[in-house]
C-alpha cells in the first residue's frame, strides 16, 4: 500500500496585521519540510501527521510526504505563498500511483482571494485525481465549507480543546482510510452548520457546553454508531461567510443515519448557544482580584493577544496593569519584541537596562492602539529559543521563539521573544530557567491551550480583558463578510 501524506495548517485571523510569509510555515527553517526530512521531524510526535505516520507504519505502507507546513496563526496568506505551498502537494498527486491520500489540514485558512483555502486544495486534488480515497483531519476551529466535505472520502476532527488529541484524530482518520482502501467500509459524509459564533473563551472542553458536545461525538464513535463524528466550534476571528459552528458525520454507507446524527448534534449546539457567550470583566478589576488571592500559582490570561489566534503578542495593556498594581513573584510570557531582545542582548547578562517594550505593531482593525511600556530590569537570561514540547499537546515537536531574553524587574520576570509562540507547554518557561510552580502569578498570552501544559498548576484562573485582535469583545471588531443574521451578533 502506498500513501501520500501532507500537512498544511494555518488559522487565519482576518483582523490580524501579522504577516504570513512562506518561511513562517517552517518555523523559519531554511529547508522546506518534505519527503524524508519531514518524516524525520514528525515521526513520534503528537501531531495529526504523526498519527498518520504511525498507522501507516503499522500497516507496512509506503509513505511519501509531499509537504509538512504549519504556520502560527496570523493574517491572510498571500496568493503567491498559497500557490507555492500547494504546488508541492499537487505535483505529488499528479505523479499518481497512490492507494490513498491523507491530509492534515486546519480548516480556517484564508488567503487574499479565498475564504476556504482547504476546500480549494481538495477541489484541485479531485480535479487531478477523481478516484483515489482522501482522508482529511481538521482542527476543532474549522470554519466549515462544502468543498472540504464534498471532496473528502473520510473526515475526522479533534475532540479536545486544548487540542491534546491531534494525534488521535490523525490516527483515526488514517485507520478509516486504510479500511476504505481494503473495501471493508464505504464511507458517506453528512454535514451542516448553524449561524452562531461561539466565543473562543467558552469553547474549552474542560467546561460546558462543548464538554458535553464533544463527549457525545466520542460516545457515538466508541459505540460504533458512526465511523466519525466531528463538531467544529469554528474560529470567530475570521470575517468570512461561513465562520462559526459546523458538524461532519461519517458513516458506513448509511447516508440517512449520518444526516440524522449531524442534525441532532447541530440542534444540541444551537440550544446551548447562550452558554457559548463570554462575559467580560474590566481589566483593573481582574488584576485587583488576582492580587487578593493568598496562594498560587494564579494564572492570569492575557487572552485578547494570543499568538495562536493571530495576535501580535506585543500588546501591553495587561503587562502595564500587572506592573501598576505591583504584583510580585510573577512571570509574564511573553512580549514579542525582537528590537528589545537585541537591545538586551547587546547589554549582556546581569546588565540593568531600560526598555520600551511592545506596542510596536499597528492594529488597523481595532480603534484603540497598543502603546509601549517602559520597563527597567536586569537581563537574567539569554536563550536561542529552541525547545521541544513535553506534551501532552504537540508532544515532541520543536518550537523556535528566536533570540529570547528574560528581563527581571525584581517583581516580574518578563520573557521577550523574537518569534511568536503561544505558551501551552511548561517547556516554554523551563527552557528559560523559570519554574512556574515557584511563582505566585503566571501571566500567559493564551486563551485555552495553556491548560494543556499549565492546567494542573493553576490554583486559580483570572481572565484579563486586555487589548488585541483576538478580542473576546465582538463589538470591537467590524464584521463585513460573515453571514447575517448570526448569534450573538444578532438576537437569534
Amino acid at each position: 500500500m502506498r500513501l501520500l501524506m501532507a500537512m498544511l495548517k494555518h488559522e487565519t485571523n482576518t483582523f490580524s496585521p501579522v504577516e504570513t510569509p512562506f518561511q513562517r510555515f517552517f518555523k523559519y527553517d531554511p529547508h522546506v519540510h518534505t519527503g524524508a526530512y519531514a518524516l524525520e521531524i514528525y515521526t513520534g510526535t503528537g501531531s495529526g501527521l504523526g498519527g498518520f505516520i504511525d498507522l501507516a507504519q503499522q500497516q507496512g505502507a509506503e509513505i511519501d510526504i509531499a509537504l509538512a507546513a504549519e504556520s502560527w496563526p496570523s493574517g491572510p496568506v498571500s496568493d503567491e505563498t498559497y500557490e507555492q505551498l500547494l504546488r508541492h502537494i499537487l505535483d505529488a498527486v499528479q505523479q499518481g500511483g497512490y492507494d490513498g491520500i491523507l491530509l492534515d489540514l486546519h480548516g480556517a485558512m484564508v488567503t487574499e482571494s479565498l475564504e476556504d483555502a482547504e476546500g480549494e486544495l481538495l477541489r484541485r486534488i479531485r480535479e487531478l485525481d477523481p478516484h483515489t480515497p482522501i482522508g482529511v483531519t481538521l482542527d476543532m476551529h474549522t470554519n466549515l465549507y462544502e468543498n472540504m466535505v464534498s471532496n473528502a472520502t473520510v473526515l475526522t476532527g479533534y475532540h479536545t480543546y486544548p487540542h491534546v488529541d491531534m494525534y488521535d484524530a490523525g490516527f483515526r482518520c488514517a485507520q478509516l482510510l486504510v479500511r476504505t482502501i481494503r473495501g471493508e467500509i464505504a464511507p458517506v459524509l453528512a454535514w451542516g452548520t448553524k449561524p452562531m459564533l461561539p466565543h473562543v473563551m467558552q469553547q474549552g472542553t474542560h467546561m460546558e457546553p462543548n464538554k458535553s458536545l464533544q463527549a457525545r461525538c466520542i460516545d457515538l464513535e466508541q459505540k460504533q454508531e458512526v465511523l466519525a463524528a466531528s463538531l467544529f466550534v469554528g474560529f470567530p476571528n475570521a470575517d468570512i461567510h461561513h465562520a462559526g459552528l459546523g458538524v461532519v458525520v461519517c458513516t458506513d454507507a448509511q447516508a440517512a443515519k449520518a444526516q440524522s446524527v449531524c442534525d441532532a448534534l447541530l440542534q444540541q449546539a444551537w440550544e446551548a448557544r447562550h452558554d457559548f457567550v463570554f462575559q467580560i470583566e474590566p481589566l483593573a478589576e481582574s488584576v485587583a482580584r488576582a492580587k487578593q488571592i493568598e496562594s498560587g500559582p494564579v494564572v492570569l490570561l492575557d487572552h485578547y493577544d494570543n499568538s495562536a489566534s493571530g495576535g501580535t503578542m506585543d500588546t501591553t495593556a495587561v503587562l502595564a496593569e500587572v506592573l501598576r498594581q505591583g504584583l510580585e513573584n510573577a512571570v509574564f510570557y511573553a512580549i514579542y519584541d525582537p528590537e528589545a531582545v537585541q537591545q538586551a542582548i547587546s547589554a549582556g547578562i546581569d546588565a540593568e537596562v531600560t526598555l520600551m517594550l511592545g506596542g510596536k505593531t499597528a492594529m488597523p482593525a481595532l480603534t484603540e492602539p497598543s502603546h509601549p511600556v517602559e520597563v527597567t530590569g536586569r537581563v537574567k537570561m539569554i536563550f536561542n529559543g529552541r525547545y521541544r514540547n513535553r506534551g501532552p499537546m504537540y508532544k515532541g515537536v520543536e518550537n523556535n521563539t528566536g533570540p529570547t531574553v528574560v528581563l527581571d524587574t525584581g517583581k516580574v520576570e518578563i520573557v521577550l521573544i523574537s518569534e511568536h509562540q503561544e505558551p501551552f507547554d511548561l517547556s516554554c518557561l523551563l527552557s528559560v530557567g523559570v519554574d512556574p510552580y515557584m511563582k505566585k502569578y503566571v501571566v500567559l498570552k493564551s486563551r485555552v491551550h495553556w491548560r494543556a501544559g499549565f492546567g494542573e498548576l493553576a490554583q486559580q484562573v483570572i481572565e484579563c480583558a486586555g487589548l488585541g485582535v483576538c478580542t473576546s469583545d465582538y463589538s470591537q471588531l467590524e464584521f463585513k463578510h460573515v453571514r447575517r443574521p448570526i448569534f450573538p451578533l444578532d438576537p437569534l
